[in-house]
């Protein structure tokens, strides 16, 4: 019995002015499919029913980079990275959706790491890239600092340690979008203070609900606008022991 996603084509046209095409579904379907089996062995992922799965891993993952499905606003072959990105969200979905995009998804947990490898070869992604290692190490190496146009990272922590996670990575001009449930004023005192520090500022924070079950979510946009001092990112556990 495969567990069928559904198309919501009207729901995709209607909240993010898309739709995937067959192709993209497909891809779509194979991804929850593959999800399901690693979740066997890897624990992925409590979200397994299919309607969840398309709300909370799809078009949830989708959402943040509503400003990127307008293509005018992108820049021609935008490089992304993942922090983070566990099962793989939200950048394997995003791979799937913006195709002229260079994507890289780090985690720190190699066996994630493998399983995505697997994802990318099954979904023939041959766009996104995996990456074994620790924020705070990757935004001190050469190769990753100052070398992308836009971050992802679904926020776990405290925003500011996403902050300091995703700045150092970014161009000048570069975006971070960090993915939130709930948000509050103090959060945003917090973020203001520790962006400051990191050379970057609030663009601005989104609140929306979600199509199906009209939970409120968030997407805060930090616009990299100045150097990262060099101390930053901090090493590794200390901004989530001491947050900005």
């Amino acid at each position: 019995m495969t567990n069928l996603l559904p198309e919501m084509a009207e729901i995709w046209q209607q909240t993010l002015n898309w739709q995937p095409t067959v192709q993209q579904q497909a891809q779509f379907q194979r991804l929850y499919e593959l999800i399901l089996k690693g979740n066997r062995q890897l624990n992925l992922t409590r979200i397994t029913d299919p309607q969840e799965f398309w709300e909370k891993h799809l078009w949830d993952s989708l959402r943040g980079i509503a400003p990127l499905l307008s293509a005018s606003l992108s820049p021609t072959s935008p490089a992304l990275i993942d922090i983070g990105t566990g099962a793989g969200f939200p950048g394997v979905p995003v791979t799937i959706t913006v195709p002229n995009c260079t994507i890289t998804l780090l985690d720190s947990t190699r066996k994630k790491i493998a399983f995505l490898d697997n994802i990318l070869a099954e979904l023939a992604l041959i766009n996104a890239k995996t990456l074994v290692g620790r924020a705070e190490e990757i935004g001190q190496h050469p190769q990753h600092r100052l070398a992308y146009d836009i971050a992802l990272i679904r926020a776990v922590g405290a925003a500011s340690v996403c902050a300091e996670y995703t700045l150092p990575l970014l161009k000048q001009g570069g975006l971070a979008i960090i993915y939130r449930g709930n948000w509050t004023e103090d959060e945003t005192t917090a973020l203001q203070n520790a962006v400051n520090q990191l050379g970057g500022i609030i663009e601005s924070i989104e609140q929306f609900t979600t199509p199906l079950t009209h939970s409120i979510r968030h997407c805060v946009y930090l616009r990299k606008v100045a150097i990262t001092p060099v101390q930053f990112p901090r090493a590794i556990g200390i901004p989530t022991q001491k947050p900005l």
